[in-house]
């Protein structure tokens, strides 16, 4: 049920309407925001000059992973980046470790995000840090947890304003400083990256590749706020990815490059923190450096409290799937906003800017725990992608197919090579985000084996009219649904139809279909919009089906169809299938398409008509066919 109060806490943008601009605005206001804090935790971490060669060095890839992310989208159109991904081509508990892989990363980004917003605004007003900036970063956290608990979301529209405002002040300081330097100076900034430690080693190239990811952290972002594009998302998600792809390429090595080489002293603790602003005073006076810190500490803390937002939608997700206690999920009665799961997304936040607050440089500290979580669930997208485009090469094995599969897997190689690198030249984030993870993981498993004690739950194939012929054929090819069983929404007669199948299967392989009820309405803006996880209802049917053919049956699987789309979409599902043999309330069978049948059997079960349809369509090499 939902009450008023819930209906005015909706983000301002409803559907799918977000165009290329709009989703830049979003993706651009969380990774964007590197710029202002990596170049200082890269210089100050030993790199010193050298900080613009590993970024450099990560664009490639960036690039690669950016156009990885943009297929992720539209294939994932309800949202939720690594955890939809990740279930759907691996399995559950895959999207299970990615979603705790990526909430650590949502940690450190809402923490380090934060606290470079208070130091960039101390600037201007250098009262808001309170000395070293970490009181005004725990104020910062706290009010925006307040707020998220009050209900106050991100609007697409103000963040285009931020976002742009602090894109226009990056490319202007990127402008002033060029024209101050002149070829001449361009080159010889460029060329200054060659001097000073470390010596480029091998070791020293690898270490540094790796570290330079933090300046692309926030790229999972598109995928997150997939439901919201406007159709046909692939142009969108393609076109979007592109916008970011030229404004990171525009600023983040330039800007790297001259705060690392033209800012006095950028290691100093004084400095570390600012070093745009200070860039931007150097070579066009104060104005601009306010303007900068002003711009850069709002989309700072705009990223903060994506991070914030993204983590909780992290947990209600698992949460839905079974992987955390219902109670993460528990609502307030005044606002409608999900308390518990707000305060467990800013907490560890909180607890580290307290801690970073007590070593020399706190950013340094900060960015000396990412990677893990950032990488690796960069890494499971990546291989869940890869498998998903194998297993579609079986059925189109096209060159250009290839290729992509190929550039794809070279992209997960690099990934890779960059996570297993930072998991020895980074044993305090190794340690924060193992430990992190693994206590997800008991506190995950530990949940979905009572759970399951109790009711298993259950994980359908969903329908998908933009994808069902690859998703389908993905799922099936290789284990055809020798029968199909559609269950009716009347709990009586979804029983009766259960106990019919079961006995029709004799153990051959069953495929259990429900079409579900209409979606509640509007998600916001991060939500991940499986109708599935919303639909308690057909959660039931299933699991009552398989508490019931578990016992009686080896291979059973399900398919979810929205309950937004019409009824004949059960029509075009049984197509898709071909199954031998179709168990149907009578009733409900005018919903499959003209078919040949061998026969048809009509039997009672608990006093409800059930039909069986033969279809006299046969199998030939694993697929289906006419016969």
């Amino acid at each position: 049920m939902h009450t008023p109060a819930a209906q005015r806490r909706r983000v301002k943008v409803h559907g799918a309407s977000l165009g290329p601009l709009l989703c830049w605005s979003i993706v651009f206001a969380d990774i964007g925001t590197s710029i202002y804090y990596v170049p200082g935790i890269l210089s100050a971490s030993g790199y010193n000059k050298r900080a613009a060669i590993f970024v450099l060095m990560t664009l490639v890839l960036f690039v690669l992973l950016a156009l990885k992310y943009a297929e992720v989208t539209w294939r994932n159109p309800e949202g939720g980046g690594v955890v939809s991904i990740a279930s759907r081509a691996l399995h559950p508990f895959a999207g299970l470790i990615g979603g705790l892989f990526i909430i650590v990363d949502y940690y450190l980004t809402a923490a380090i995000s934060a606290f470079s917003g208070i130091a960039y605004l101390a600037v201007v007003v250098p009262s808001v840090g309170w000395g070293n900036a970490v009181p005004g970063t725990l104020i910062a956290l706290a009010a925006l947890a307040a707020l998220n608990i009050y209900g106050i979301h991100e609007s697409a529209i103000v963040s285009l304003a931020a976002a742009t405002a602090a894109a226009a002040a990056q490319l202007a300081v990127v402008a002033v400083v060029a024209m101050h330097l002149g070829p001449e100076g361009i080159l010889a900034s460029i060329k200054s990256v060659g001097s000073g430690p470390p010596p480029l080693t091998p070791l020293v190239l690898l270490t540094g590749f790796g570290a330079a990811f933090l300046a692309f952290s926030g790229l999972e972002s598109v995928a997150q706020i997939a439901p919201a594009m406007r159709s046909p998302r692939r142009t969108t998600a393609y076109r979007t990815m592109a916008l970011v792809i030229l404004t990171m390429t525009l600023t983040s090595p330039l800007l790297t490059l001259w705060q690392t080489t033209l800012v006095p002293d950028p290691n100093s603790p004084a400095n570390v923190n600012q070093l745009l602003s200070l860039l931007a005073g150097l070579y066009s006076g104060q104005t601009l450096a306010y303007v900068v810190a002003v711009t850069g500490s709002i989309l700072l803390i705009f990223a903060s409290n994506t991070a914030i937002i993204g983590g909780y939608h992290v947990f209600l997700a698992l949460t839905r799937m079974g992987f955390l206690p219902r109670v993460i999920e528990v609502r307030n009665v005044a606002r409608r906003t999900p308390h518990i799961a707000i305060m467990v997304a800013v907490g560890p936040p909180v607890v580290l800017v307290y801690i970073a607050g007590r070593s020399p440089v706190a950013a340094v500290f900060l960015g000396d725990l990412y990677a893990f979580g950032l990488l690796g669930s960069f890494i499971l997208t990546n291989v869940s992608l890869d498998v998903i485009r194998w297993r579609e090469l079986r059925t189109d094995g096209a060159l250009r197919r290839r290729l992509v599969f190929a550039v794809g897997v070279l992209t997960t190689g690099l990934t890779l090579i960059g996570w297993s690198v930072n998991l020895v030249a980074k044993p305090y984030a190794t340690l924060f985000g193992g430990v992190l993870t693994l206590i997800g993981l008991v506190v995950g498993l530990s949940t979905y084996n009572r759970g399951r004690q109790r009711r298993p739950a259950v994980f359908p194939v969903p329908y998908r009219p933009t994808l069902a012929v690859e998703s389908i054929a993905s799922q099936f090819r290789g284990r055809p649904a020798d029968v199909l069983v559609i269950l009716p929404r009347d709990q009586n007669a979804a029983d009766a139809v259960i106990e019919e199948s079961i006995q029709a299967a004799r153990g051959r392989p069953i495929v259990f279909l429900y079409r579900g009820h209409s979606p509640p309405g509007p998600t916001e803006l991060w939500e991940v919009s499986d109708p599935y996880l919303k639909d308690y209802v057909a959660q039931d049917a299933f699991t009552r089906a398989e508490m019931r053919a578990r016992e009686h049956v080896a291979d059973r699987r399900y398919v979810y169809v929205p309950g937004s789309l019409p009824r004949d979409a059960i029509g075009r599902v049984w197509t898709d299938l071909r199954p031998h043999e179709t168990v149907v309330a009578q009733g409900e069978q005018d919903a499959l398409p003209p078919v040949s049948l061998e026969r048809v059997r009509h039997r009672v079960q608990a006093g409800v008509p059930v039909l069986h349809l033969v279809s006299s369509r046969v199998r030939h090499n694993g697929t289906a066919a006419v016969g």
